[in-house]
């Protein structure tokens, strides 16, 4: 109970901070002052005082940080872009309600959305409305433009990470440590279980791809172990995991959750590797998991806070988002930013581009902008961004996923996943899961 209770004392300290600032903030505010003339109307829904607020204060942080970017270069040609920021907690009827203010009275021509669960509920209106969609949600199924065509984001979605991720495993440690040679010469299967909260659509959202990789790979998959997004004590899961012997365990919350079911698995032996789904492999995993967290497999779908990048198409480089989180949140500290900031960049980057090609064609309509968006092919976001596509039949943004391990408290990257290249005959047929 002590170092639960520490694990907890750690994520708060890390988070208030964040929280803090986010309500000296306000709601509706943006970071610069209200502009005059014509501007661009942009909502974004976020969580900060939820479930995933451990993730989603700097993600919020982030995206107001990389809305004053455009503004300081030139907004929409010329017109500045005015932000209509809320929290929701995490709560879909708040979404829904937030999303109607959207459209009704705050007249937004797109939204910056959060969550699996309301942007998936929100989507039969979001389609119906004709309103793009920009969110964080990366969930296969929205990915399919013949039944969310105003749905996109500027990552490879989780059902491409949680197969390369999976895949990773099996290659770069399953076939190559001698600690499973016998084992591998012997013709035995690698043994899989997965953690996630049963009743989070984020966290379930790409069970079924990974799965399905496991069982195209060799795997033997044991029953999967609830772990409620806000779990401080996993070890009734761990024990129940560790009578199947894994050898991996694949973990779909985000940090704080993942953080202590690590600490869990190495307190009783559970002797199993782990792999991570993005929105809980951040800076913060080795702060609070400690030594447990080494030898992790994770999914960054971009750079990481204050990992030097090249500048793409939009000219932005890290050094600009490290400079506006400065300008814009001096209270906190750099050193607690996250990967989660450069996350919204690069969703905020990508929306940025559309509405420009779609005002110089003449209509910031949600039709203009779905066609703008769907005009791009290997877009170069930067930030560590794999280059982006969209057409009128798929929405996956690329199949290339970058997979990292910690070591020694650092991200190193272990290989790279190309999907399509890897299984093109198998690649169409994942779409929209």
């Amino acid at each position: 109970m002590r170092s639960q209770r520490a694990l907890w004392f750690k994520l708060s300290v890390l988070i208030s901070i964040m929280g803090m600032l986010l309500a000296a903030c306000g709601g509706g505010a943006t970071p610069t002052a209200a502009p005059a003339g014509p501007t661009v109307r942009v909502g974004a829904l976020n969580d900060t005082t939820g479930p995933t607020s451990d993730v989603g204060k700097d993600y919020a942080l982030g995206i107001r940080e990389a809305i004053a970017y455009v503004n300081d270069h030139g907004g929409v040609n010329g017109k500045p872009i005015e932000l209509f920021q809320y929290d929701y907690g995490y709560r879909v009827p708040e979404a829904i309600t937030t999303y109607k203010r959207f459209r009704d009275q705050d007249k937004v021509v797109a939204v910056l959305g959060w969550g699996t669960g309301d942007t998936s509920a929100l989507a039969p209106t979001v389609t119906q409305d004709k309103l793009p969609y920009v969110s964080a949600s990366y969930s296969g199924e929205l990915t399919d433009p013949a039944k969310t065509p105003y749905n996109l984001f500027a990552a490879t979605d989780y059902s491409t990470n949680a197969r390369a991720a999976i895949t990773a495993w099996y290659e770069e440690v399953w076939l190559k440590d001698p600690r499973f040679e016998a084992r591998r010469s012997a013709g035995e299967k690698p043994r899989f279980v997965a953690f996630y909260s049963f009743a989070t659509p984020y966290s379930n959202a790409p069970i079924k791809a990974i799965k399905e990789q496991a069982d195209l790979l060799g795997f033997e998959i044991g029953d999967d172990q609830d772990v409620p997004l806000t779990a401080l004590d996993t070890q009734s899961q761990v024990l129940a995991a560790k009578e199947f012997k894994p050898d991996l365990v694949w973990h779909g919350n985000t940090t704080m959750s993942v953080a202590a079911a690590l600490k869990d698995a190495k307190t009783l032996d559970l002797g199993a590797n782990h792999i991570v789904n993005n929105w809980g492999f951040d800076e913060n995993l080795p702060r609070l998991a400690g030594d447990a967290a080494e030898s992790v497999i994770g999914i960054a779908v971009n750079a990481f806070f204050g990992e030097k990048t090249e500048p793409g198409a939009s000219s932005v480089t890290m050094d600009d988002v490290m400079a506006y989180a400065q300008k814009y949140n001096p209270g906190v500290p750099a050193e607690k930013r996250l990967i989660r900031t450069v996350q919204a960049w690069a969703n905020v980057m990508l929306l940025w581009e559309a509405t420009k090609i779609a005002d110089k064609a003449g209509s910031l309509s949600g039709e203009s902008l779905k066609n703008a968006f769907e005009t791009l092919k290997d877009y170069n976001v930067g930030l560590g961004v794999a280059p982006l596509t969209f057409t009128g039949g798929d929405h996956r943004p690329g199949s290339a996923v970058n997979l990292y391990m910690i070591r020694g408290g650092k991200f190193e990257l272990l290989s790279r996943v190309d999907l399509k290249e890897r299984w093109p005959e198998l690649w169409p047929n994942w779409l929209g899961y």
